[in-house]
């Protein structure tokens, strides 16, 4: 059973080995939002995610046959962090099973952890891959399986986040933001919330790219997604958990319209409990938060772990409210930057592609620069595709605004020119192809 006395059992469990995150208020977050914002540091664990919590808490309650069969699971390379540092701590042999696509850095931090007590296993492009590959594993070896959310035990040590919260202020928060990927971390802070504070709101937050939660609770049942966006490596799952949906589902919500993108609101919640909430964050955003959660309080977050922060500018929060937002992680690849500083851009509107016929004559990106580009304009990518013949070209021009309200004259001065000009539209298959 999930429920907050075993999510404060669970606190007691891992109290020798994880110490409590930091409760940090944001002044910056504040201001924007007119509200108290407090970050709660999980990407200060020692695997830099809250994944750590609900790992250990199941592994440490293993019986003396499970550990000497081993452990298995399968995860996005946070959950394999906290598996491999539980198997090192207790001596216990595992195998973690990882996509291919999961970053570099979360592979090596989880051989670090693991020691010669793990063996890592690549294999598909998504989490869901990883989880079929390590379910063979269990049905054909007998090892013992360590779900990375879907299990009671999971569930509850990533709860012990909100038993934290509560000891940390002095009273009950309004909201609390939380991330969502498969769900475990949102049934486990979610249900004791409910019974420890029920009048806080919680506000969960999953990528557009890879909205399982949302799609489940629309099909009143756990569905898979025919395809996702992995680019929020922490939190792409096609198919949420059955116990992570069941939690959810007794939160109380019903689908509205928000914009372009769902959006769940409490409906029948009894007298006194906060509202439940669910909202699909685009990865644009995710990108932008995660730029700013570095530049101004010098915090590294991965994608995943920018998701609560990014969702608050989606949401009106009443005045003087508390709220908490979980960054939930902090194992990002360097290497990835430039990808999410060209996301932040295109959702920002700075960043835009055109296709441009140039005639193959001396002076045609002259022309192109003096009559086209404004003075805030500054073209970051020039690459012929190919020349249809000897009069002309058609070039991949990528042009930076000083301001998003900068496009609409550019467009203008494009209309007005003599060249062929094809804008490439954001999520089209040609944009997807040649950028």
């Amino acid at each position: 059973m999930l429920n907050a006395d075993e999510i404060d059992a669970a606190a007691k469990r891992i109290s020798g080995v994880i110490e409590p995150t930091p409760l940090q208020l944001s002044p910056r977050l504040s201001a924007a939002t007119g509200a108290r914002v407090y970050l709660k540091r999980e990407d200060l664990t020692p695997v830099r995610s809250y994944k750590l919590r609900g790992a250990y808490n199941l592994v440490v309650q293993l019986d003396e046959h499970e550990r000497a069969a081993g452990v298995v699971t399968a995860s996005a390379g946070n959950h394999a962090q906290g598996v491999a540092f539980a198997c090192q701590a207790m001596g216990i042999r595992g195998r973690i099973y990882v996509p291919t696509t999961t970053p570099k850095q979360k592979r090596d931090r989880i051989r670090v952890h693991g020691g010669e007590f793990v063996e890592l296993i690549p294999v598909g492009d998504t989490y869901d891959a990883a989880a079929a590959a390590a379910a063979a594993d269990v049905e054909r070896t007998g090892a013992t399986m360590v779900p990375p959310f879907d299990d009671p035990r999971t569930a509850a040590g990533q709860g012990t986040v909100a038993v934290e919260i509560l000891d940390q202020l002095d009273e009950a928060p309004d909201l609390v933001v939380i991330p969502v990927g498969g769900g475990g971390c949102l049934a486990g802070i979610g249900t004791y919330l409910r019974e420890r504070s029920p009048q806080t709101g919680i506000l969960a937050a999953e990528p557009a790219g890879a909205a399982s939660m949302s799609a489940a609770l629309i099909a009143g049942r756990p569905v898979t997604l025919p395809e996702i966006d992995p680019f929020v490596d922490g939190a792409a799952v096609r198919r949420i958990g059955d116990l992570p949906y069941a939690a959810v589902k007794g939160f109380g919500g019903r689908v509205v319209s928000h914009g372009s993108l769902p959006l769940l609101t409490a409906v029948e919640s009894p007298p006194g409990t906060g509202a439940f909430r669910l909202l699909q964050v685009d990865e644009g955003a995710i990108c932008t938060a995660m730029l700013d959660l570095y530049q101004n309080e010098g915090i590294i977050a991965e994608p995943a772990g920018a998701l609560a922060a990014a969702a608050l500018a989606e949401v009106e929060i009443p005045a003087g409210a508390t709220v908490v937002c979980l960054v939930s992680g902090g194992n990002n690849d360097v290497s990835r930057y430039g990808e999410i500083i060209e996301r932040s851009l295109v959702h920002q509107g700075l960043k835009h592609y055109f296709l441009v016929d140039f005639p193959q004559e001396p002076g045609a990106l002259r022309r192109f620069l003096d009559e086209v580009l404004g003075p805030d304009d500054d073209i970051t990518l020039f690459e012929y595709v190919k020349r249809n013949n000897r009069e002309t070209g058609a070039a991949l021009v990528g042009i930076e605004l000083g301001t998003p309200e900068g496009l609409a004259p550019l467009l203008e001065r494009i209309a007005a020119s003599p060249l062929q000009c094809e804008r490439l539209e954001p999520g089209s298959p040609a944009y997807r192809y040649l950028t």
